[in-house]
């Protein structure tokens, strides 16, 4: 139930109406309008904006539209009033009927509440952490992780079938590095002593690797060249690697449906074959590239190479996918990467990104686009930066790293719920303060005790209520006398579920899993708001002296519950029963 969606199609089929009527010229386009909650609550309960819509081509007075249709909504039962403001707004107020049905609607429904249809079975590809397999996953990796969980979860809820993806980067140079310096670890687990060149991985989560390299293999790579060891070494380093990165997303409550190599991409055919199909429609040349923008003409050398004409589909320049002495370019393998997602029939791809890819993302979708003939869409979230804070201090970091706090140093710490809620309280591409001591404060100030300590103080309304004999399943809750819930505040707790489903559908239309977040904020807040006042008003207390009554606010609690149980599963949090 999506009161929104309903009141905006009682609205077209009004406007339909007038249409026939001759009160409104025909051949309106009805799809720009919206119904929404008004930015000031005490406008009313919705507001449209049909009238300031519909003007223009109407060669109407905005007014004029509103007046008229305010009329006829007027008469839908639903509607208690309809008033026009300004130059056109039409500010609606429905009846206590239609939010105390949300409670029933909610009871019923479960957390299946606000499931919607909005992606109609399409299948998404949702790429995210992608880390180099070189060591574990460091605190920015672990945004990305909660980001782009959090948004396949968000796209699962509204109706889509969802792929999580992790493209494993084992095809460069830097698997050559991380090979050399399990190697040097492998030294060190025979009793030599050695040296971490610059540019080597010196973390010590590399001593059990060298270890078990030793177990394995032996002395048979002592006094060995590379040239003996190196393939060896690479694979079995990354696949430990990976082992380490899947323990690290499990701690944190991610769960990969796809791992695929670059590696696979390389000596098969792939890379060639995406090109000759940008090759076929006339995408890729031989030419030489202008020098980059602050580069002196003195330092800069122009070469012939191979070029995907990436400008055809949206980028600022033209973009090399092989090197003039025949190797392919970093960028080579990412399309035939995304080509084979386009293969593989996907209907829309989104990559998570670190901010420091933010120069990727025009030539990435320039690719997509040409390789889908327009027709499968892109969309590249970045993710910002992480500051860590402990006792008021930037914290510093990891000695198990060596160079960076990992993601296992933030979630022993604090545990996966409290770092995938607080990772999601800002926009992705907004930087992110994190404070290992406010975090775990039990206050208003800290977003995801607020939101559990909600479904907490519910939780013990239910077991009360079952001490003194009151049925709470939510068959009987959902039976209950409904109107008796007719006090302002109780009806603010039923209005902001009411918002839930459009909720749902506005954060998997923009990709923002973030707005689930914010929105359960405000829905304890509503909660305890309304728990506060019956400390001062008996009869806003959930449990009272007949059952009937108390049924009817649990109901109430239990709806919201319910709501805050199913937004926190999106965002990989689990609800809490009692906090301690």
């Amino acid at each position: 139930m999506n009161i929104f969606a309903e009141i905006r199609e009682l609205i077209l089929t009004t406007l339909e109406q007038m249409v026939t009527a001759g009160d409104l010229p025909d051949g309106l386009n009805l799809e720009p309008i919206t119904t929404e909650p008004p930015r000031d609550p005490a406008h009313g309960d919705m507001a449209t904006n049909a009238a300031m819509v519909l003007a223009k081509p109407a060669k109407m007075k905005p007014r004029d539209i509103a007046d008229a249709l305010a009329g006829k909504l007027a008469e839908d039962p639903r509607i208690t009033s309809a008033e026009v403001a300004g130059p056109g707004f039409l500010n609606l107020r429905l009846a206590p009927t239609v939010w105390q049905g949300i409670a029933k609607t909610v009871l019923s429904e479960g957390t299946g509440f606000g499931r919607g249809s909005l992606g109609q079975g399409q299948k998404v590809n949702v790429e995210y952490v992608s880390a180099n397999p070189t060591g574990p996953l460091h605190v920015g990796h672990t945004r990305g992780a909660v980001f782009g969980d959090a948004l396949a979860s968000l796209l699962d809820f509204a109706g889509y079938d969802v792929t999580r993806e992790y493209y494993i980067n084992d095809g460069g140079a830097q698997v050559d590095v991380l090979a050399r310096s399990v190697y040097l670890r492998y030294l060190e687990a025979h009793g030599q002593e050695v040296a971490f060149p610059e540019g080597t991985y010196p973390g010590d989560y590399l001593i059990a690797v060298g270890e078990a390299l030793k177990d394995k293999v032996g002395d048979d790579y002592l006094d060995k060249g590379e040239q003996y060891w190196l393939e060896d070494v690479r694979s079995f380093a990354t696949e430990k690697m990976m082992d380490l990165i899947r323990s690290d997303l499990k701690a944190l409550g991610v769960e990969m449906d796809v791992f695929y190599s670059e590696k696979s991409l390389y000596g098969t055919g792939r890379i060639e074959a995406a090109l000759e199909d940008l090759k076929n429609k006339g995408l890729i040349y031989e030419g030489v590239l202008e020098p980059p923008k602050g580069k002196k003409p003195e330092d800069w050398e122009p070469r012939e190479q191979t070029l995907f004409k990436s400008t055809e589909h949206g980028d600022d320049v033209d973009r090399p996918v092989m090197k003039s002495d025949g190797g392919w370019t970093y960028f080579a393998p990412d399309i035939a990467y995304h080509y084979d997602k386009v293969q593989r029939g996907f209907d829309q791809l989104i990559d998570v990104f670190g901010a420091d890819h933010g120069g990727y993302v025009k030539r990435m979708k320039a690719a997509v686009s040409a390789l889908s003939d327009g027709k499968v869409p892109l969309d590249i979230k970045l993710t910002q930066l992480v500051k860590l804070f402990k006792n008021g201090e930037p914290f510093k970091m990891s000695k198990r790293a060596g160079t960076f706090v990992t993601l296992r140093d933030v979630v022993d710490q604090v545990g996966p719920d409290v770092t995938r809620f607080v990772m999601l309280t800002r926009k992705n591409d907004a930087m992110l303060d994190f404070d290992f001591d406010k975090v775990l404060e039990q206050s208003r100030e800290n977003p995801v005790f607020y939101v559990q300590y909600a479904h907490a103080r519910v939780a013990s309304v239910l077991r009360k209520a079952a001490e003194a004999g009151i049925a709470t399943d939510d068959a009987t809750l959902a039976a209950a006398d409904l109107s008796l819930l007719n006090h302002e505040s109780e009806l603010g707790v039923l209005r902001k579920l009411a918002e839930w489903p459009r909720l749902v559908e506005t954060a998997a239309r923009t990709n923002e899993p973030h707005r689930v977040a914010f929105y359960l904020y405000e829905l304890a807040g509503d909660l305890h708001g309304l728990w506060n006042k019956g400390n001062e008003v008996t009869s806003l207390r959930f449990i009272q002296d007949d059952a009937a009554t108390s049924q009817a606010k649990i109901a109430l609690a239990r709806s919201t519950a319910i709501v805050i149980a199913a937004g926190l599963g999106i965002l990989g949090v689990n609800p809490a029963e009692e906090m301690r």
